[in-house]
């Protein structure tokens, strides 16, 4: 007997939705997708979104009700393979490439995909972001060689940009985390700046203006500069920076800022530069963008508790949602407790406010390199 699809509403966290149900082989059914708006139904990056899933899948079962408000996943194994997918200019390609991630290593065999479109667009990662700041995550957790590479850059509205991606390592399941210690000192800073299809002085400009407002961590700062000519530009003029702020540990918080209209260059390196300050601001082991990715991992790691320290303002109302869809989907709850001083002279100086998060795994088990 086919046991009945696990139930959700509403069209958000439709990706990390999609991604649970994968990696615990139960169907899901996600109705009320904007039903009272006046387009209901599924935007053109969410099914774009369903095809590349049914692409690194075999077997998997999608169902799209007439008015597109409703969806029943029922997924596949992993397979991966060779990719090439088009993303819809609405989105820019990390979109897609996040919620891949943490699918890809548990798939039967090694995942190379090329993506098409805008490369950073200020609302999704950017794909210099998440080479610096999500890749390292990744490690964290036993899943390794990751490479990215930058084959055309794309700035919207037109894109025009081309990135391909290589994840050659398949594991069984990840390592269990314990960094619930105190959080991380910045050591270094690191960035890349880039522009297309506009002077290349933007991009010099950029990097003097974010490290203008650095200058007062005293930290080593080198943001690369990454001009893109001819072909590798794109469609459409843009520039932007990616920064992350690297500790000892191997650990790092991270910001960007893509420029919008009637923006210049030095708006959009000192709005990264004091994005990247305040995330390092709000302490913890982790930023916002890296977060979500993070828990999932610990989330299907071995029957084991992991821990991890988080700053309070990192736990939001988006994580809370997707701790609510964990338990939805597996039964695991996650405990969190505020950490206290490590030290007397802790208490004196003003700390952010941090939790302990610990996360029993369930134990999961990589089903498609099992069979083989």
């Amino acid at each position: 007997m086919v046991a009945p699809p696990v139930l959700f509403s509403g069209h958000l966290d439709f990706r990390m939705r999609l991604v649970l149900a994968t990696l615990s082989g139960r169907a899901i059914k996600i109705d009320r997708i904007r039903s009272d708006d006046m387009e209901p139904g599924l935007k053109d990056y969410e099914v774009s979104f369903l095809r590349l899933l049914e692409a690194i899948t075999n077997g998997s079962v999608i169902e799209i009700s007439y008015t597109g408000t409703t969806v029943v996943y029922r997924p596949g194994l992993i397979v991966n393979g060779t990719i090439t997918h088009n993303c819809p200019l609405s989105r820019a390609v990390g979109y897609f490439l996040e919620p891949i991630l943490l699918l890809a290593p548990f798939g039967k065999a090694a995942l190379n995909l090329t993506l098409q479109g805008v490369t950073s667009n200020g609302i999704d990662l950017g794909v210099d972001t998440i080479r610096t700041a999500l890749f390292p995550i990744y490690n964290k957790f036993g899943i390794m060689r990751q490479e990215l590479r930058v084959i055309k850059r794309g700035a919207p509205p037109l894109g025009g940009g081309e990135v391909n991606v290589f994840l050659p390592h398949v594991v069984l399941q990840p390592t269990t985390l314990h960094a619930a210690v105190k959080s991380p000192a910045v050591s270094k800073i690191r960035g890349v700046a880039y522009s297309t299809r506009v002077s290349p002085a933007s991009v010099n400009r950029i990097i003097d203006a974010a490290r203008g407002v650095l200058r007062i961590t005293g930290c080593e700062t080198f943001i690369y500069s990454d001009v893109a000519r001819g072909e590798e530009s794109g469609k459409s003029p843009g520039f932007g920076v990616s920064l992350v702020a690297e500790s000892r540990s191997g650990w790092c918080y991270t910001a960007e800022s893509v420029g919008g209209a009637g923006e210049t260059p030095e708006d959009v390196g000192e709005r990264a530069a004091r994005a990247l300050l305040h995330e390092v601001s709000l302490g913890g082991m982790v930023c916002r963008s890296q977060v979500k990715s993070l828990i999932i991992l610990m989330v299907i790691g071995k029957e084991d508790v992991g821990k991890v320290l988080l700053g309070k303002d990192v736990i939001d109302e988006g994580l809370v949602r997707l701790l609510r869809d964990v338990k939805t989907m597996w039964g695991t709850e996650v405990r969190i407790k505020e950490q206290e001083s490590l030290e007397e002279e802790d208490e004196q100086a003003e700390e952010p406010e941090e939790y302990v998060v610990s996360i029993k795994g369930v134990g999961f088990v990589n089903a498609s390199k099992k069979i083989a």
